[in-house]
């Protein structure tokens, strides 16, 4: 299929120096703005809960928040999943447990107000006050108590008597948010309307872990690349290659940035996608250039470059064309997750498109540029000094 009937003279390598300004300062800007303001993590890499809920009745995502929000969920971010008929959605908020700072202060609180206690301390990562009391006490009453001071108990854990023999050690474990929310959304009612259908907890710890790998991820698929790129042409296209999916990763990154979309590992899998795009398009260019290099032998470079860029233009623009048309029918019919991945994959294809022809081939000139100096200076020292 042929989308550019006449061939096309594009000075685009004229155009190199201000495209690789712009870009650097684009690039800068958001390198910046990822430093002092940070991505929205999701739960995945932030942790936190994921629940998913299936109403029986025709609701809204914004009817679902009003009422957690009045349950005294106030972080809870809410998005629909499917079709809005099937009345489904994600909720995700902050914390695993019920205890936070605020009502462990409120648990210890009321559990020193059962009697003579002592050592009582809050184990925040796992949602845990721990007491030593000085006389045995009931389970049962502990957890009332508790529970009167605003917080869920899933269990009470009578340890019995310490080794010191100085006193009875107990445990009071809080209830998950995947509790709360129950209790939030099935407020007034005498038979909730919906069904919890799924619950995901994610650590602090293990949240973190899924963030450096996902970055390590990246990272070692460049390095894979770059090494294909150098060994598959020169070493003088592979950092031109590296630079291009550099430029797409921090670009599709800014995305995230600005929109605040959150950042979870559906992101990791769009920079993924994002970067091996990229260099698809990169080594077509590439590969032309090389013929080209051939067919044209004597011409300057940047010439061979406008020309091999000029050659590939009406495939570049095909393949880019259809993959944008199947994204932006994500864009439109899809929710939560689909649809970041989707705007994820389009920003990128843009700036992948862009990036093949105005960083990784002007890259390549460049580099030529200083091997041919580096020659010329070697040559001009051994030249014979005239007598």
């Amino acid at each position: 299929m042929q989308i550019l009937k006449h061939k096309t003279n594009i000075d685009f390598i004229g155009k190199r120096k201000p495209a690789l300004f712009i870009s650097t300062l684009i690039n800068l800007a958001i390198i910046v703005g990822i430093a002092a303001v940070g991505f929205n993590f999701g739960v995945d890499f932030a942790g936190g809960t994921v629940v998913e809920l299936k109403y029986n009745t025709p609701t809204t995502a914004e009817q679902v928040r009003e009422k957690a929000q009045a349950g005294g969920l106030h972080d809870v971010s809410v998005q629909g999943v499917g079709a809005a008929e099937e009345n489904s959605f994600l909720l995700r908020m902050g914390g695993v447990t019920q205890l936070t700072e605020e009502n462990a202060e409120r648990a210890k609180t009321a559990i020193q107000g059962l009697g003579e206690t002592r050592n009582v301390y809050a184990d925040m990562a796992n949602g845990i006050v721990n007491f030593r009391s000085a006389q045995p006490m009931s389970a049962e009453a502990v957890k009332k108590a508790v529970e009167g001071a605003g917080i869920g108990v899933q269990e009470v854990r009578d340890l019995g008597a310490n080794q010191g023999g100085n006193g009875y050690d107990y445990q009071v474990v809080a209830s998950g948010m995947a509790d709360k929310v129950y209790s939030a959304l099935s407020a007034g009612l005498d038979k909730p309307n919906f069904e919890q259908r799924r619950v995901d907890y994610v650590g602090p710890q293990v949240g973190k872990q899924l963030r450096n790998r996902g970055i390590m991820a990246l990272v070692y698929s460049m390095i894979a690349i770059l090494l294909y790129v150098a060994f598959r042409f020169d070493f003088k296209f592979g950092p031109g290659a590296l630079l291009a999916m550099l430029h797409d990763v921090v670009m599709v990154a800014g995305y995230y940035l600005v929109s605040r979309r959150e950042f979870n590992l559906t992101s990791i899998a769009a920079l993924l996608t994002v970067v091996g795009y990229s260099v698809n398009d990169t080594i077509v260019i590439y590969d032309r250039i090389r013929e080209d290099m051939v067919k044209y032998k004597g011409k300057p470079l940047p010439e061979i470059i406008n020309i091999a860029v000029n050659d590939t233009l009406g495939r570049t623009i095909l393949t880019s064309g259809v993959t944008a048309l199947s994204l932006i029918g994500l864009l439109i019919f899809g929710v939560g997750e689909i649809f970041d991945f989707a705007m994820a994959m389009l920003v990128g294809i843009l700036v992948g498109t862009y990036s093949s022809v105005y960083i990784a081939s002007p890259l390549v000139i460049w580099l030529d540029e200083r091997a041919h100096a580096r020659e010329a200076h070697h040559g001009s020292k051994q030249e014979p000094k005239a007598a």
